[in-house]
This record gives C-alpha cells, sequence and structure tokens, in this order.
C-alpha cells in the first residue's frame, strides 16, 4: 500500500502522508516550506507524534468542557481506559480520535489529486466514545497554484449526527522572523473563551487591525461571522492565504510567542465544544447529519511571494 503520495503542480509539492493520520504533512514553494511540523523528519514524526502539517480533527475540534457530551438529548460518557483520549493542560478531551490513524484507505487517485476514505464505524474503541457509525472522504486537490482540502462525511447511523469537526493547519514563512509577520482575520465577531479555552457563549465585535501585526502579541482566539475573505499570515514577500468554504463558519487562529514561528487559521464546523454549549441552549453552529445524508465542504490554501 501506497504511503506517501506527492501531488505536483508548477513550483508547488504537496507530501501527504496517508497511513499518518492522511496528513498533508508538506506543502513546498520552489523548495521553501510552508508547512510547519514538529520533527525535521516523518519518521521522527511517527515516533514522537504530535500536531503538525494539516491535521483532521474529528468526531470533535478543540475542546469538550468535560469527560461527556450531549448528542440529540443524551448524555454521552467518554471512557479514558480505552487510551484513545488526548487531554490539554486543564485534562479536557481535546481535537477527537483520529489525527495519527493508519486506518485510512485510497480510493481514488488522478494527476493532480487523491482522495482517501476513513471508515470509522469499524473502529469499536472509536465507536465507545463516538457512536454514530459514519465514513470520511478526504480530497486533496493541488491546482492553479492551491491546494483545496475537501471533506465528506456520510451518516450510516439511524439518528441525526451532530458535526463538530474542523482542521489545524499550521503555517509558517521563510522571508522574515516572527515578529515581522501580519494576520488578517476577516470576521465580525470574536467569540469570548473562559481561562481554559473554552467558549462562554458571549460575543463582541471583531476589532483587531488589519493587518494584525505579531509583534510582541499571541493569538488563541476564537472567531464567527466570517466575511468570506481569506485569512492571510503575510511576511516581506511572502503570503499564504486561506480561504473557508461556507460551512465552516468558525475559525480559530493560533499563534503562540517565540521561539515557536508559527500561525494556524482552523476552519471549524462549529464552536468549540458545541455539543455541550448546544445543549445549554447557546447557539455553537452545531449542524446534525441526516441518517443516509453526506455533509462536504473544503478550504484552499493558496501560497504566493516563495
Amino acid at each position: 500500500m501506497e504511503d506517501i503520495i506527492q501531488l505536483r503542480d508548477g513550483d508547488i509539492v504537496v507530501s501527504i502522508a496517508t497511513t499518518f493520520g492522511n496528513n498533508a504533512y508538506s506543502m513546498t514553494v520552489c523548495g521553501q516550506e510552508v508547512l510547519w511540523r514538529p520533527q525535521p523528519t516523518l519518521e521522527e514524526w511517527r515516533a514522537h507524534p504530535a500536531f503538525g502539517g494539516v491535521p483532521l480533527l474529528a468526531p470533535w475540534a478543540n475542546r469538550i468542557d468535560q469527560e461527556s457530551y450531549y448528542a440529540n438529548g443524551k448524555r454521552y460518557f467518554l471512557n479514558a481506559g480505552l487510551n484513545n483520549l488526548r487531554f490539554d493542560a486543564n485534562h479536557l478531551p481535546m481535537h477527537g480520535l483520529v489525527a495519527y490513524t493508519s486506518q485510512w484507505r485510497v480510493i481514488r487517485r488522478d494527476a493532480n489529486s487523491v482522495t482517501s476514505r476513513l471508515e470509522y464505524w469499524r473502529i469499536p474503541d472509536w465507536m465507545a466514545q463516538f457512536p454514530f457509525a459514519h465514513t470520511i472522504e478526504i480530497t486533496h486537490r493541488l491546482e492553479a497554484g492551491s491546494l483545496e482540502v475537501a471533506t465528506s462525511v456520510e451518516n450510516l447511523a439511524a439518528e441525526p449526527m451532530p458535526l463538530s469537526l474542523g482542521y489545524h493547519p499550521y503555517f509558517q514563512l521563510t522571508d522574515a522572523p516572527r515578529d515581522e509577520w501580519r494576520v488578517r482575520v476577516p470576521a465580525r465577531e470574536h467569540v469570548m473563551i473562559s481561562d481554559k479555552y473554552v467558549p462562554t457563549g458571549q460575543r463582541r465585535p471583531n476589532d483587531l487591525p488589519d493587518p494584525f501585526p505579531l509583534v510582541g502579541r499571541t493569538l488563541d482566539d476564537v472567531f464567527s461571522g466570517l466575511t468570506g475573505d481569506e485569512f492571510v499570515l503575510e511576511g516581506r514577500n511572502q503570503r499564504i492565504s486561506v480561504r473557508f468554504g461556507t460551512k465552516y463558519p468558525v475559525a480559530i487562529v493560533y499563534a503562540p510567542g517565540p521561539p515557536r514561528g508559527v500561525v494556524c487559521f482552523e476552519p471549524m464546523s462549529a464552536l468549540t465544544n458545541a455539543f455541550n454549549l448546544t445543549h445549554a441552549g447557546i447557539d455553537a453552529g452545531l449542524r446534525s447529519i441526516a441518517p443516509g445524508d453526506t455533509w462536504r465542504e473544503s478550504f484552499w490554501i493558496t501560497p504566493s511571494g516563495f
């Protein structure tokens, strides 16, 4: 089985590790890396898994505020004893179950794209944590200077399946130090979060300057009311633009401080902790997939000036 697939479009090369979370872990332009990863080689990264590249966050993205969640009016409890959960510093369940899985299978490939499928329903330990039978397909398509990441989720369950997935792409620039980077955040609303990074249900207008200089500043913020314009990371000449499809109505922007030179524009199908916020009567943008239906959406990464 082919493990690493490369897509090429002119000077752009995208590498996808199909048996390591189906992660598009490298995107180079004229040999310069657009994506950040935590280890210099894929072999070292497999040996010490951590987030980098463009990982999928499913069946929930970011945090759940406790070790249980609500779906369709029923409470489900997570089982830490299965050893397939990851927790943040506050011991909140984080980023779902599938980030590093080897269970993806390539089902289609052509000159500029590859489609892989994950049959979530086949894994008993996953079903024990989130018991909604479904499949996920991801198509990575590289053309016209952009990488499209297209996702489809088919609900095979007999009940509506709540959808709270997202992606966590890690971007970097090589033409300027981090203190010279700027970001553009095309959102009308800044979502208020607690000291545990969980949305409170309150929002205020997004008052970040456009562009927002990163010198002396960090971000780990949630935004809604997206305008449809591109999220942008820019240096002296280099620029990375990310466009979200409309079914990603929420963005998390993560820009940790030095020495980490990385910025993440995270497309989200709903707010962090959407299952439990919705049960509490807070609009988290949570949508469900009806039995037998399929949800589809894309986002696009476009580098320039490299």
